[in-house]
C-alpha cells in the first residue's frame, strides 16, 4: 500500500482528520439500531485531503493483505472482483498481517473474531474445522473452487493463504452450490515478481514445536518468471493426555509472465496431519482439569494426507475484456477412530463407571474442478457496466466406511484403560460419484458512480450417484439427475463517496443424497457501509432475514442424519476495522440472532436451532509503542470474545451457560527485519462446556501460551 498526503493547511487536515474518526465511530454505535445520520463530506476546491489510499495491485488488491487489516476489495460474493464498500453484501476479509498478529494457527481462530461467525462450539473434539456462520455450516473454497462444507472436511492450514473472505448470507451464484448461512474463500499465497521472505520458530504449550517458511524471488532478469515456497512442521501435544497435534506442509509455485497482459500460475502443495481426534469427553455432572483422558489410547487416531495442484490462468484482451480461468485437482485419504463417553447418568451411574462407545471413519476422495469466464468492462456516458459469464466443471469421488461400536465402560475415578475394538465392522460403507456443470451470469450497472444494481444468475446441473450399505437399513443408493436455478439481486447507493447503503436478495442450493431433497436457502438484508478515507477502516452493519429448507442434521450418539423441514433466522450483524493511527489498530464485531425451527406439528416447532447463540461480541486492538535509541518498536495486542448461550441439541432441553474469553499478544522488533512475539489465547483459562451431546462434556480450550521468532527480509 502507498500512501499518498497532498499538501495544503495542516490545520484544515487535522480538523478532517478528527472528523473522520469521531464518525467512524459514532457510525458503530448508531447502526445498531439500523439508523445512521451522517454529515455530507464537503468537497470544497481547497480542502485537503490526508492519507488517501493507493492500492497497486489488481484483482482482490491481496498485495496490501501483509500490510493492512483493512481490505478494500473482494471476491468473496462471486468471481468477478469488485469494492467492499459497493457490494450489496456483508463481507469480512481477514488479512494475512491481521492472522499474524493475532497468532492464529487454525481457520477457528482465523474466524473468531468475525461478525455472525461462532466457534468452538464442539469444544475440545478437532477433528474438524468447527464454525457456523449466521447459525449454518458454511460451505469454503479456495481461490473460487468448491472444497466442501467444514463439517466433515478437512483442517485447512492457514499458513497457505494471503487472506481468508467471509461472506454472510446465501449465494449460490457466485461460487456454486453452498448452504445460505454464509461460503468462505481461501486466497492461496501465489509468487511475487519481487523478492521477499520470512522463517519462524515456535514454542509453547503442549510441547509445541514449529518452524515455517515464505520466501520467494524472480527466477529470471526480466521479472517474467517467479517462485514461492512456503511449509510449516510442527511436532506437538494437545491438552489433553495421550494426545498428538503433527502436521507437515509444503507448498511450491511458479508464475510465469510472458507479457504484462498474461500470467499462468502452477502451484503444489501437500498436507499431511498425525494427530488425534479428542479427549473422548468428561463424564456428566463432573469438573476435571482439561487434561484428562476417558478414551482409548490404542484407538485414538485422526490422519489426512492430501495432495493438491493448482492451475491459475489470466489474460487481458484489451478494451475492458479479460479472461480468467483456475483447475484443481486433489487427492486425499483421511482417517480418525476414537472412544468417547456417552453415558447419560454420568458420574451419578450408580455402577461408578460411565459407558463409551468406539466411533471411526476411513475415507478416501479425489475430485477435479475448473472453471473459466470472461469480463467485460465499458463505460457509456455515466454508466458503467461490467459483465462477467463463465461455465464450471465439477467431478468429485468418495468412498469410505463408519463405524460404531460399543467399548468397555471405563471407571472415571481410576481410569483402567481396555485397549482398541480389535475388529470393528463398518456400520456404513458409502460410494459417490458426483458431477456438477454449471453456467452463470453476473451484471453490475454503476450509474452516475452513485447507484450499483448488481445481478447474479447460475444453473448447476447434478448428476448424482450413490451406492452404499447400511447396518440398520441394508443396501442403499441410486441415482439423480437435477438442475438447480439460483438468483442474486443487489442494490447499493453511495450516499457519498464515504458512505453507501445497501439492499439485496440471495438464493442458494446444496447437493443433497440420492434420494432427498436439495437442500435450499434465501435471504433478504438490508446494510450499511462506511469507509472514510481519512484512514484506513471499514464499518458495516445488516440486518437480514434467512431460511433454510431441507435441512439435514445430526444427532449424537451415532450422529446418523435426519431431517427438519425449516429453520429461520433472523439477526443483525456490526462490524468495525481500523488502523486509527500509525499506532492503534481496532476490530470490533456483534451480532444477534433470533433463530427458530419451522416444523408444523413437529417435536421441534418452534425451538432454536442448535450450537446458535443469541448474542456474540468481540473486541481486538494494538497499540504500537515506536521504538526509541537502541529500544525497537512493541505492540501490544489484546481482545475479549464474547459468546451468549445456546442450545445444544435441537429440542433445546440443554443449554450452555455465556462466556468471555480473553486473549493477548506482544511483538518486540529486535532488529529491523527480527521480531520476537508472544501469543496467549484464553489468558485467564476461562471454562465452560461448550458441548454437552446428552452423553459427555466437552470443554472449551484452555490457555495456550506461545512464542515465536521471525526474521524477514
Amino acid at each position: 500500500m502507498e500512501i499518498e498526503t497532498t499538501g495544503g493547511n495542516k490545520r484544515r487536515a487535522l480538523i478532517r482528520y478528527r472528523n473522520a474518526v469521531l464518525l467512524g465511530c459514532t457510525a458503530l454505535v448508531a447502526l445498531g439500531s439500523t439508523h445512521l445520520r451522517a454529515q455530507e463530506a464537503q468537497n470544497s476546491g481547497n480542502e485537503t485531503v490526508l492519507e488517501t489510499i493507493t492500492i497497486e495491485s489488481t484483482g482482490t488488491g491481496t498485495d496490501n493483505d501483509s500490510r493492512s487489516i483493512v481490505a478494500t476489495q473482494t471476491t468473496g460474493v462471486g468471481k468477478m472482483p469488485g469494492d467492499i464498500l459497493t457490494t450489496p453484501a456483508s463481507v469480512s476479509v481477514i488479512t494475512s498481517k491481521e492472522i499474524k498478529e493475532r497468532g492464529a494457527d487454525s481457520i477457528e481462530q482465523v474466524v473468531q473474531y468475525t461478525a455472525g461467525v461462532v466457534t468452538d462450539y464442539y469444544g475440545s473434539d478437532d477433528r474438524f474445522d468447527y464454525f457456523k456462520i449466521r447459525g449454518f455450516t458454511p460451505f469454503t473454497y479456495r481461490d473460487g473452487l468448491v472444497i466442501g462444507r467444514t463439517w466433515s472436511g478437512i483442517r485447512e492450514e492457514p499458513y497457505a493463504f494471503e487472506r481468508i473472505e467471509v461472506l454472510k448470507g446465501a449465494n449460490s451464484t457466485g461460487f456454486g452450490v453452498s448452504d445460505p448461512g454464509g461460503a468462505v474463500n481461501y486466497v492461496t499465497k501465489t509468487p511475487k515478481s519481487e523478492r521477499f521472505g520470512e522463517v519462524y520458530a515456535t514454542g509453547g504449550s503442549f510441547a509445541h514445536k514449529e518452524t515455517g517458511f515464505d520466501f520467494g524471488d524472480n527466477i529470471t532478469e526480466d521479472d517474467t518468471l517467479s517462485y514461492r515456497l512456503t511449509g510449516k512442521f510442527q511436532r506437538s501435544d494437545a491438552e489433553y493426555d495421550h494426545s498428538q497435534d503433527d502436521e507437515n506442509f509444503i507448498m511450491g509455485g511458479l508464475t510465469w509472465r510472458p507479457t504484462d497482459a498474461t500470467s499462468l500460475s502452477l502451484i503444489f502443495d501437500h498436507l499431511d496431519r498425525d494427530g488425534t481426534p479428542s479427549g473422548g469427553g468428561h463424564p456428566r455432572g463432573t469438573n476435571f482439569d482439561r487434561d484428562r483422558f476417558f478414551g482409548e489410547p490404542g484407538y485414538n487416531y485422526d490422519t489426512t494426507n492430501r495432495n493438491t495442484y493448482s492451475v491459475m490462468f489470466d489474460h487481458d484482451f484489451g478494451n475492458g475484456l479479460t479472461f480468467n480461468s483456475g483447475a484443481r485437482y486433489s487427492k486425499s485419504d483421511t482417517g480418525f477412530g476414537y472412544a468417547y463417553i456417552f453415558d447419560a447418568l454420568g458420574a451419578d451411574n450408580p455402577a461408578g463407571t460411565v459407558d463409551r462407545s468406539f466411533f471411526g471413519s476411513d475415507k478416501s476422495s479425489e475430485q477435479f474442478i475448473v472453471d473459466a469466464h470472461l469480463l467485460y468492462e465499458t463505460h457509456v456516458n455515466d454508466v458503467e457496466s461490467r459483465t462477467l459469464a463463465g461455465v464450471e466443471y465439477n467431478k468429485f469421488k468418495s468412498e469410505g466406511d463408519s463405524f460404531y461400536g460399543p467399548a468397555l465402560p471405563i471407571d472415571w475415578q481410576n481410569p483402567v484403560y481396555s485397549g482398541g475394538p480389535g475388529f470393528l465392522p463398518p456400520y456404513d460403507s458409502r460410494r459417490n460419484d458426483q458431477k456438477t456443470k454449471a453456467v452463470y451470469l453476473q451484471q453490475d450497472l454503476t450509474f452516475f458512480d452513485k447507484l450499483t444494481a448488481s445481478v447474479g444468475l447460475r444453473n448447476d446441473w447434478l448428476d448424482l450417484k450413490e451406492d452404499g450399505t447400511s447396518l440398520y437399513t441394508g443396501p442403499y443408493g441410486g441415482e439423480a439427475d437435477l438442475s438447480e436455478f439460483t438468483k442474486r439481486f443487489g442494490l447499493s447507493y453511495k450516499i457519498t463517496d464515504e458512505l453507501a447503503a445497501y439492499a439485496s436478495y440471495a438464493e442458494s442450493a446444496a447437493p443433497p443424497s440420492v434420494g432427498t431433497e436439495p437442500t435450499t436457502g434465501k435471504q433478504y438484508e438490508v446494510g450499511i457501509k462506511y469507509q472514510p478515507d481519512a484512514f484506513p477502516a471499514l464499518f458495516t452493519a445488516s440486518l437480514y432475514d434467512l431460511t433454510m429448507e431441507n435441512i439435514t442434521t445430526y444427532e449424537a450418539p451415532t450422529y446418523l442424519p435426519a431431517t427438519v423441514d425449516k429453520i429461520r433466522h433472523r439477526g443483525l450483524d456490526l462490524e468495525a476495522k481500523m488502523e486509527l493511527t500509525n499506532n492503534i489498530n481496532v476490530i470490533a464485531a456483534y451480532s444477534y440472532i433470533d433463530s427458530e425451527i419451522v416444523e408444523r406439528g413437529g417435536s421441534f416447532d418452534g425451538k432454536s436451532f442448535a450450537q446458535v447463540p443469541e448474542q456474540m461480541a468481540s473486541v481486538w486492538g494494538t497499540y504500537t509503542l515506536e521504538g526509541e535509541g537502541a529500544r525497537g518498536d512493541m505492540t501490544f495486542g489484546l481482545g475479549a470474545r464474547y459468546i451468549g448461550s445456546y442450545y445444544f441439541d435441537n429440542d433445546n432441553t440443554r443449554k450452555s451457560d455465556g462466556a468471555i474469553v480473553v486473549d493477548a499478544a506482544y511483538t518486540y522488533q529486535i532488529q529491523e527485519n527480527t521480531t520476537f512475539q508472544l501469543n496467549v489465547s484464553n489468558v485467564f483459562d476461562e471454562k465452560h462446556i461448550a458441548n454437552d451431546d446428552g452423553g459427555a462434556y466437552y470443554y472449551n480450550p484452555g490457555r495456550a501460551i506461545y512464542a515465536s521468532l521471525r526474521q524477514t527480509w
